[in-house]
């Protein structure tokens, strides 16, 4: 019984720890709370009941390890619904790419919980519970790390930029983003908006900032953060980020409800970068002989 407790109970803390309210806003709602923790539960009690029954060569225990990795399948599929729905009322879109980023984390987290809480019943059979309690903090610990992807930062130099028009066309450092028709818009533009440059810091990350998912998270982001004057009927307020074709860089164009660019800056360099969007052509013979 200790063990499965000690199991459990490492289990529990993981995925408890692993539930962070952010930005992203989700889950930012009581029920989605109750709903995540209750299935952590249910993955620490599997992981830890998983040993005893091993020691016990009860192998039909197994089974139930089978049946929970469909249903945390299933997760993944609910919770990808639940953001599309929600995506359809959004100004600032997250894009595809974001929503099933987001999916697949809740589903890994399942599966992380539960090896915390299988290793941690290990320790306590073959250690005591001192040794369950020691491996359980370095497990914790461990997940803690595994939640922190890269971000934009990690990959691309992000500085300052300045808007501009050329006759109705906004740019910006030599990127075209939107035509701007009525002249009092292009002035609020003016005095009301941010960019910033976005420059990649090898082909790596140029060929993932070129990913359409990549951009859209971080306008997405930014928007988020800063708050945007973005309406139903005011297009020209939309967040954009824009590529340039010839060096790769991007531009991210923004109407912020603060205007505040150390904040805007912040927010992009720790939008994550998404796993969709990951491309890494210097791994490749082809890939490097291009960068030459």
């Amino acid at each position: 019984m200790d063990i499965i407790l000690a199991g459990s109970t490492a289990g529990i803390l993981a995925r408890i720890l692993l539930i962070r309210l952010d930005y992203r806003q989700y889950p930012g709602y009581p029920h989605g709370y109750i709903s995540h923790l209750s299935l952590g539960a249910i993955a620490s009690a599997l992981g830890a009941v998983a040993v005893p029954a091993l020691m016990e060569k009860d192998f039909t225990a197994f089974t139930f390890l089978a049946l929970a990795a469909q249903q945390f399948r299933d997760i993944r599929n609910i919770e990808r619904e639940t953001l599309e729905n929600l995506e359809q009322t959004r100004l600032e879109k997250r894009g595809q790419d974001y929503i099933e980023g987001i999916a697949r984390t809740f589903e890994a987290r399942n599966y992380l919980v539960m090896a915390t809480a299988f290793v941690t019943s290990i320790a306590a059979v073959l250690g005591g519970i001192l040794a369950a309690a020691i491996i359980a903090a370095i497990l914790i610990f461990l997940s803690k790390t595994l939640r922190a992807g890269k971000t934009v930062a990690d990959i691309c130099e992000v500085v300052p930029a300045e808007i501009s028009f050329k006759g109705s066309l906004l740019t910006i450092e030599g990127i075209d983003i939107m035509s701007v028709g009525l002249p009092d818009m292009r002035e609020k533009i003016k005095n009301y908006g941010l960019a910033v440059m976005i420059k990649p810091k090898d082909d790596n990350a140029r060929a993932t900032i070129h990913d359409l998912g990549q951009r859209m998270a971080i306008a997405h982001t930014a928007a988020v953060v800063l708050g945007s004057k973005k309406d139903i009927d005011i297009p020209e307020y939309t967040p954009l980020v824009r590529k340039n074709p010839d060096t790769g860089a991007a531009a991210l164009y923004i109407v912020p409800m603060e205007k505040d660019m150390k904040s805007l800056l912040l927010a992009v360099k720790r939008t994550p970068v998404l796993e969709s969007a990951r491309t890494k052509p210097l791994r490749t013979q082809a890939g490097r002989i291009a960068s030459d």
